[in-house]
């Protein structure tokens, strides 16, 4: 399943709208005041189905990953030089980017890919290309890719 995630260029707070490899819009994203970011999910129908969450105060970048109301896991940066990382506590996954942060593989903790992240250059917002190879992992990916962006964000 490939998606495209695209920043809108208007928008107050953080939004994105998610769309599939046909051009169909399949979830909006949209972000909400809070310490820190704060970015919710939504399906085509308006629906809340997931929220991304960053906890403050903390030595390295953490996110908060809800589906609903119930907190599934957090998403933790490491400690790197050069090409950045990330820990996925609820299911063993990691993710691994190249030194220009531009490319990221999603892996489970065998070393199997679960998702090819890639920056898009020259657009005037942030869009990345997500593949993800199990559409059931795709809302899970989605968060993830969210968390990466807040904290490039958050750095920048």
């Amino acid at each position: 399943m490939k998606l495209l995630f695209r920043q809108r260029i208007f928008s107050w707070l953080d939004s994105y709208d998610v769309f599939d490899e046909s051009g169909s819009s399949v979830f909006s994203v949209k972000g909400q005041l809070d310490w820190g970011h704060r970015l919710n999910i939504y399906d085509n129908y308006g629906t809340h189905l997931a929220t991304v969450k960053e906890v403050i105060l903390t030595l390295l970048p953490k996110f908060e990953l809800y589906m609903g109301e119930k907190c599934v896991g957090m998403v933790h940066k490491e400690f790197t030089f050069f090409a950045p990382r990330f820990n996925i506590d609820f299911n063993g996954w990691k993710v691994e980017g190249n030194i220009f942060e531009w490319d990221y593989m999603v892996r489970d903790g065998f070393g199997n890919a679960i998702a090819y992240v890639s920056k898009e250059l020259w657009n005037l917002t942030d869009t990345y290309s997500i593949d993800v190879l199990d559409p059931k992992n795709a809302i899970y990916v989605l968060m993830i890719v969210l968390a990466i962006d807040a904290e490039k964000c958050t750095r920048d």
